[in-house]
């Protein structure tokens, strides 16, 4: 296979997969809207730079069939990862989030259905979003995975989960690719769909295909002016602004943050090998780092005075924790991660020092979900 074809492949982790991809001898494709939340206003980022002059660029929508088609023709392997992507965002836009992940994922598959083609292979971009709760351990009845949390008891500061059988405390666990899948998010649903439709259809049409559920990505070139994903940026960006940094919730929830080139690697193993046919992987660090630790963490490297708040505001469609089991993707695929937090965060950080700062939309995201209903 040399003739792969990425979908949002000027986005960030589509970018740095395409830079990688090129090295090795691929030819890539891309098919991108470059959407204004990601490439600014005159839709000419850093990331769309990258790659414009290494690859063959089609811009253009998944929700477009004739962008499809267009960009299906003589490629060997089709990595879809144009979706939209913001937990909170999507809890108030759900007719795009619908359009975009769903129905854009729907025309790929339609055409591969219904028109000769030479696809040999299938990547879908999924996300530890659709496990909803991560896995835990209870003291008297084993492993469970607990419902989503009750909105009265976080009004009270109550953000730990607690087995739904006996009320005991829970001992956190990495989430395996066997474990329960309760999305909590429109979001989280939309990946669950998109993935479920790629394994079906990859069988049915008799093209392998694989799904990587993606924990929480991180790195140099990730966009530091969307305010609706991506904690780091986010973080960083309000730093930088001089403004102060408000923490949802106690500060302790978890997520387990992945680096891009770790990222990078998990994929490209999965397009390479055999083994991952027909598979889905977790892709992380294997690590669950806290929201406080990512900004003290982004405070120190930056030499900031922003204060850091935690008033025990939330998010309607989080999560309190959840961290990779990566004992699969590290069996069948060789795959480890290279960078740990403390590592991943200061390369992060030595990038961003080099970047313009960007204006500070956060408050503006915040204000779309306060009117909504959904922080607080």
């Amino acid at each position: 296979m040399k003739n792969i074809l990425i979908s949002g492949g000027a986005g960030f982790i589509g970018s740095n997969l395409t830079k990688k991809l090129v090295s090795k001898g691929y030819n890539i494709t891309i098919l991108d809207n470059l959407s204004k939340q990601i490439h600014g206003k005159d839709q000419k980022s850093e990331l769309y730079n990258s790659i414009k002059e290494i690859s063959t660029f089609i811009l253009g929508d998944v929700c477009n069939e004739e962008d499809w088609k267009k960009s299906l023709k003589g490629q060997d392997a089709v990595i879809h990862l144009a979706a939209e992507t913001g937990t909170g965002q999507s809890m108030y836009e759900i007719s795009r989030y619908n359009d975009v992940n769903i129905l854009g994922t729907s025309h790929l598959l339609d055409f591969l259905a219904n028109n000769k083609n030479s696809v040999k292979k299938l990547i879908i971009a999924s996300s530890r979003s659709i496990y909803g709760e991560g896995k835990y351990k209870c003291e008297n009845h084993g492993v469970v995975y607990p419902n989503d949390r009750i909105a009265s008891n976080m009004m009270k500061g109550k953000f730990d989960l607690f087995c739904d059988v006996c009320g005991g405390e829970l001992d956190l666990m990495p989430t395996d690719e066997n474990s329960k899948i309760h999305p909590s998010s429109i979001y989280g649903i939309t990946k669950q769909q998109q993935e479920q439709m790629i394994l079906l259809m990859g069988k049915s049409l008799g093209i392998p295909a694989v799904a990587l559920r993606y924990q929480n990505v991180y790195g140099p070139g990730q966009s530091l002016s969307n305010p609706y994903t991506g904690i780091l940026s986010i973080f960083s960006t309000r730093m930088l602004n001089g403004n102060d940094i408000d923490i949802y919730e106690d500060g302790e929830e978890s997520r387990d943050f992945v680096f891009i080139d770790d990222v990078v690697e998990a994929t490209i193993l999965a397009l390479e090998k055999e083994e991952a046919n027909h598979q889905i992987f977790n892709v992380g660090s294997g690590e669950a780092t806290t929201v406080s630790q990512v900004a003290n963490s982004l405070k120190s490297l930056y030499n900031s005075n922003a204060n850091i708040s935690i008033d025990g505001s939330f998010r309607l469609g989080d999560i309190r924790h959840n961290y990779a089991d990566l004992n699969k993707i590290k069996n069948l695929l060789g795959f480890t991660a290279k960078f740990d937090f403390q590592t991943g965060i200061s390369r992060f950080a030595d990038w961003v020092k080099t970047q313009e700062v960007k204006e500070d939309k956060y408050k503006q995201s915040l204000n779309e979900l306060k009117n909504k209903g959904l922080l607080k």
